[in-house]
């Protein structure tokens, strides 16, 4: 299994445009994308996200570190 990529907030967004997800709303640096199914998720509108905090992200929308770094 490859290893998390140190990614920016921007750029998790960008690839999960790429799976289907939008941008809802932002309350301070969270912002909120939702799917066509309603499934909400937020993403920190960081320079740098820590790997735990993408490592939740990844498991709440459902993607493996490889389909994640296939997006970017």
């Amino acid at each position: 299994m490859p290893n998390l990529p140190v990614v920016s907030g921007k750029k998790v967004v960008k690839a999960l445009y790429r799976i289907g997800y939008e941008l809802d709303h932002q309350i301070g640096s969270h912002m909120i994308l939702r799917n066509s199914q309603g499934h909400r998720v937020s993403v920190p509108n960081h320079s740098e996200l820590d790997r735990g905090t993408l490592k939740s992200i990844l498991n709440d929308v459902g993607l493996t570190v490889q389909e994640f770094m296939d997006l970017l």
